[in-house]
């Protein structure tokens, strides 16, 4: 049995991932800012999330699900709400990964949470575009900087999934059957399967995977399906 952290627990992918992790055995400790969570945090605070880390502790692993969703072009774009969506994915990941680095002295297991939108080139999505390919970047940096106390740095790129972050696009009928032709698989994610790819990841049975970003995402980050006649 390994022992977890799961920061932003109570988001869909969290939770999804606090069940794909207690059914098969792992003790999993989380936080969120709402209440129920084994720990309060906000994670955009560095010394919150370090004291979060050391308080859980010991541990085998960490995962960052804090996130945002803001579908504008980049002129519409306000300056609040691009520090609003760089803070909640891009800060969040690089304290989680600040805080494992101090504390996980003696290896264990980092999990990001990145999007299919930084690298599909996808409308309106320039915000959380540039906020998720630097979480990209900076898991391959990560995970050369601690590979040599056996911390392992990994990423997952979902498309979309339906969780309540993306009700207004996945609510919406027209919109969701464009949005699922546009995954070569003809689907949308469900939260249970990015959390699969995350408990993988977390997993010390897979030690010898680092530095990669796995697509979670129907082939939305690779693949051009051909049009559906």
């Amino acid at each position: 049995m390994a022992r977890f952290l799961l920061i932003a627990a109570s988001s869909a992918i969290g939770a999804a991932t606090v069940d794909v992790l207690t059914e098969a055995g792992h003790e999993v400790v989380t936080t969120a800012r709402s209440p129920g969570a084994d720990i309060a945090l906000d994670a955009t605070d560095f010394d919150a999330v370090d004291r979060a880390v050391e308080q859980a502790g010991p541990l085998d692993g960490v995962a960052c699900f804090a996130g945002s969703m803001l579908l504008k072009p980049a002129h519409l774009t306000s300056r609040e709400q691009y520090d609003g969506v760089v803070a909640a994915s891009l800060t969040t990941a690089f304290a989680t990964v600040r805080a494992a680095g101090r504390h996980l002295r003696n290896g264990g297991s980092v999990v990001l949470v990145s999007s299919a939108a930084a690298m599909a080139g996808l409308s309106h999505h320039e915000a959380i575009a540039a906020a998720k390919a630097g979480v990209m970047g900076l898991t391959l940096s990560a995970a050369a900087t601690y590979a040599s106390s056996g911390l392992r740095v990994n990423a997952v790129a979902p498309g979309l999934t339906q969780t309540p972050l993306t009700a207004s696009l996945t609510g919406n009928e027209g919109s969701r059957k464009v949005s699922e032709a546009m995954h070569a698989l003809g689907r949308l994610g469900e939260p249970a399967d990015v959390a699969r790819a995350v408990a993988f990841l977390l997993d010390p049975a897979n030690s010898w995977i680092t530095g990669q970003v796995l697509g979670v995402d129907g082939g939305l980050g690779s693949l051009r399906p051909r049009p559906h006649a």
